[in-house]
């Protein structure tokens, strides 16, 4: 039995859940079935990473628009289970894009933790990999690019206001629904930062459709719409998505994917690099 078996099934014996069926993922493996009865999910995280730690970011929010936690460990968490959990890029691709960006401006609505997580990174912590991306040699992506996005990065992150735990990860894959509790938002990365730091990943998304999210129409609309329904600021929204867009792909290459013009945050890039305010100086 290998260590992640063990992992398993120390989890399913511990918290008592009967398995229905798994799957596997990248980077979990992922346990439906019931406990007293009740339907729940079991995450096993295959190592240390982004989600290791989620099990306290989930607590932390306490359910305000996230999914249930019932409990955790260090790479391991018992959730509720939503049915049918439908993913919000069902909406996006399939022509309702305006309506998936109201849901999603909804979730961060109620996305509100309820308390503070001492141990989540900050937003200027994940800022680190332009440096060391720069200072790595690699030239999968254009130094000019990477410059400019640390540059945008460093200037959002130092004028940032009323900061606070956010999802990390807000897009469509990480939205499903649920019959009782409607909208739900899954997998948190954690991150401390201000909320126009959290529109970035969903303007990203959905990957399969670049030709959705790359359209200067489709960021501008979706701007407004964030800006109507939370109140944020479309220049620092725009700003944000653009820099954290570099800073994604910077996140690829270090987890060993190629890169290059077709990657999905190098295109977003492109498409949001001309419409920056001329007056950021860029």
């Amino acid at each position: 039995m290998t260590e992640l078996e063990e992992r398993i099934e120390e989890r399913l014996r511990d918290w008592k859940v009967q398995v229905i069926r798994s799957l596997e993922t990248e980077s979990s493996v992922v346990v439906l079935g019931t406990r007293a009865d009740q339907p729940v999910v079991l995450k096993v995280m295959r190592e240390a990473g982004d989600e290791w730690q989620s099990g306290a970011v989930l607590d932390a929010f306490a359910g305000g628009g996230m999914v249930r936690i019932y409990e955790h460990v260090e790479g391991a968490v018992l959730l509720e289970r939503l049915q049918p959990a439908t993913p919000l890029a069902v909406l996006a691709v399939g022509g309702r894009d305006e309506e998936a960006t109201e849901i999603l401006a909804g979730v961060v609505e109620r996305l509100s933790p309820a308390r503070a997580l001492d141990s989540a990174p900050t937003a200027s912590d994940w800022g680190r990999g332009f440096h060391r991306y720069l200072a790595s040699g690699d030239e999968q992506i254009p130094k000019a690019l990477v410059e400019r996005g640390e540059r945008v990065y460093s200037e959002l992150a130092a004028t940032q206001k009323n900061t606070r735990l956010l999802h990390g990860d807000l897009q469509h894959y990480n939205v499903l629904f649920d019959s009782v509790r409607g909208w739900v938002a899954i997998d948190p990365k954690g991150v401390v930062g201000e909320i126009e730091y959290e529109i970035g990943a969903s303007l990203r998304n959905p990957a399969e459709s670049p030709e959705l999210f790359r359209s200067p129409a489709t960021i501008g609309r979706r701007i407004r719409q964030y800006e109507a329904a939370l109140h944020l600021d479309a220049d620092r929204m725009l700003a944000w998505a653009f820099a954290e867009a570099v800073l994604s792909a910077i996140w690829l290459v270090e987890d060993g994917y190629a890169v290059n013009f077709r990657s999905v945050p190098i295109i977003l890039a492109g498409a949001i690099g001309p419409m920056l305010d001329v007056s950021r100086g860029d």
